[in-house]
């Protein structure tokens, strides 16, 4: 596996994570409201002798589990290694816990930073496995995918494909979150505004990665018109339009990219110079 872009970052997952992302404990999502109260069933009704069937027992409170995934969750989201360590170990130690999709869904985001790409993969689909609705894995896979992708792998267009359909049903997602009740309007805001454009970023790449040069560039259009648009987003949003011939937009974006600091900075100042070349020599259009 490899980078083809220098500077790639994991830039808005731990915010996505942190507001919207794994629901606490299996089968309740953030801000998801409880159940409304129900009336009885007949198996519930005092029958006519005037008994009645006793209700299911609660599920037992393990004190040691319950003090074991706190302290997972206490950890600060720079604190990586340790979140691995104390992640796995609770999983392998509760395999039917209820906080089992929370743990891996930190856990997806961990092995992203450490860029360890299998682990990475393997956290994120057991976390979907049990929420297959959780936006802070769809994003993180969907988005790493393509920054890792290798041409060479004969794998390679299943797994763009699978990672176009996680981008896609958490950008169908994203508009009906429900807010959790401990997070301001304005953080929430930014937290979906970050997973989306984080989505419609790995879309272009999938589809730049297939030579869908228009629908790559139709999805970066859609996250580079502010001033602080991505460098990388700017840099193959340049190379679509490159590869489409549109030699004078090409030079525009180049230009945007190589404006801001970074490692791709050099690389988008000398396309920016052959790009205009280009366009100086591109014979005009008929009218």
């Amino acid at each position: 596996m490899r980078n083809l872009f220098s500077g790639v970052g994991i830039s808005f997952c731990a915010l996505i994570f942190g507001l919207i992302g794994a629901s606490p404990a299996r089968g309740q999502s953030p801000g998801q409201q409880p159940p409304p109260v129900q009336q009885p069933t007949d198996q519930q009704k005092p029958a006519p002798n005037g008994t009645q069937t006793p209700p299911a027992e609660a599920p037992k409170v393990n004190p040691q589990e319950e003090a074991d995934y706190k302290a997972f969750t206490a950890l600060k989201t720079e604190d990586v290694n340790n979140q691995i360590k104390l992640g796995e170990d609770f999983v392998q130690k509760y395999p039917e816990s209820k906080y089992d999709e929370s743990v891996y869904a930190k856990l997806t985001q961990a092995y992203a930073v450490k860029q360890d790409i299998p682990k990475m993969n393997a956290a994120g689909e057991k976390a979907l496995a049990m929420n297959p609705d959780d936006v802070s894995v769809l994003v993180q896979l969907g988005f790493v995918a393509p920054h890792f992708a290798d041409p060479n792998d004969m794998d390679s267009e299943r797994k763009l494909q699978k990672a176009e359909q996680e981008l896609k049903h958490a950008l169908e997602l994203l508009p009906a979150m429900p807010k959790p009740a401990t997070v301001t309007d304005d953080d929430f805001a930014k937290a979906k505004a970050a997973a989306a454009e984080e989505a419609h970023g790995g879309l272009g790449l999938v589809y730049f990665r297939q030579g869908k040069y228009e629908e790559s560039l139709a999805q970066f259009k859609l996250v580079t018109a502010g001033p602080d648009a991505d460098p990388t987003n700017l840099y193959v949003m340049g190379i679509d339009l490159q590869q489409l011939k549109r030699f004078g937009e090409a030079a525009d974006v180049y230009g945007k990219c190589a404006a801001t600091s970074g490692p791709l900075q050099p690389r988008c100042k000398q396309r920016a110079d052959q790009m205009k070349q280009q366009a100086a020599s591109q014979p005009a259009a008929k009218p």
